[in-house]
């Protein structure tokens, strides 16, 4: 697959005003055939992904829908089994990247083309799912970023003992299936790990649908841990409403349930992430090799807390985790 190198298409488009006399407006029009066009699937609504930020690092950029640049969005809406086919559907309208956020779309989009370059975010273990034989030296087609939510367990079962000091049993939320088989039992060990270091007990609620989670957090009466899941991403204001309703203290693993009214929340910085995906975009379009960009791993987290949940939950929040939050939500 051919780059877009823009750098060329600037200094063509100066040789042609100098020789001829064409306009910039005139020069734009005539290189409207030079659009670039990128495939962005996902397992759920784009903008859960953050797509309005890789919009705007896209546009920053110098790509802009509707002048250089065509975004074809295919979503499973929550049914995984359609992804193969929007994969494949992305790959033959002949994209020059193929955006996949999350671990099964990627692996769909890996599945569907050998050679279009593919961009993967929202991903946990790219390397133990197959997504990658490395972080570093790749080869192939497939290049993308990694938020690390396989490994944040443990910080989010402190996190809640903390502010629960006195808990002995704790739930944990899962959707079974939601990051692929691998990472979905490293997830579930590493949280007993942690829990078993900690001196408490977990048990392990699987939730397989929206349509199960009222009767989750009816039987729960424990405090929660969510674990990471493009299922539970798409609703964070109905499980921070559920957590509320039940009166249930919650550690989730995106800031947006917490800004929605969750009590804590902790995990890598989505935006940072979706903003240097759009920047990998970006260099392959302008003739980079996805095979030359390594796997980039997230360097930036975040702490929210919710004090008007702490509040109605009549829990404390210890001066010392206040220091660490990087936004309380009042």
């Amino acid at each position: 697959m051919t780059g877009l190198p823009a750098a060329r298409f600037r200094f063509a488009g100066l040789a042609l005003i100098l020789a001829v006399g064409v306009v910039p407006g005139q020069l734009e029009a005539q290189q409207a055939d030079k659009t670039a066009r990128i495939g962005y699937l996902t397992s759920h609504s784009p903008d859960t992904f953050r797509a309005g930020v890789f919009r705007q690092r896209l546009r920053d950029l110098g790509w802009v829908e509707g002048r250089n640049l065509i975004i074809d969005f295919r979503s499973a809406d929550g049914k995984f089994d359609r992804l193969p086919a929007l994969a494949a559907d992305l790959a033959a309208l002949n994209v020059h990247v193929l955006v996949a956020a999350a671990t099964v779309p990627a692996l769909a989009a890996k599945r569907a083309s050998q050679t279009v370059p593919i961009v993967f975010t929202h991903v946990s273990d790219p390397v133990g799912t197959g997504l990658v034989s490395s972080l570093a030296r790749l080869g192939g087609n497939v290049t993308g970023f990694t938020h690390l939510n396989v490994g944040l367990g443990p910080k989010r079962l402190e996190l809640l003992k903390q502010v629960v000091p006195n808990v002995s049993r704790v739930v944990a939320l899962w959707h079974p299936g939601g990051l692929g088989e691998r990472t979905d039992k490293e997830m579930v060990k590493e949280t007993q790990d942690a829990a078993r270091a900690l001196g408490l007990q977990v048990q392990f609620v699987p939730v397989r649908g929206l349509h199960e989670l009222e009767a989750a957090f009816s039987s729960i009466g424990s405090p929660v841990i969510l674990l990471p899941s493009p299922i539970f991403r798409n609703e964070p204001r109905l499980l921070a409403e559920l957590a509320a309703k039940h009166r249930v203290p919650a550690v989730y693993f995106d800031r947006e349930f917490a800004e929605v009214g969750g009590l804590i929340a902790y995990g890598a910085d989505m935006a940072d992430v979706v903003r240097g995906a759009a920047g990998y975009v970006d260099r392959i379009l302008r003739g980079a090799r996805p095979g030359d960009l390594p796997v980039v791993q997230a360097t930036r987290f975040e702490l929210l807390i919710n004090l008007k949940t702490a509040q109605t939950l009549g829990l404390t929040i210890p001066p010392a985790l206040s220091i660490q939050a990087d936004q309380l939500i009042q």
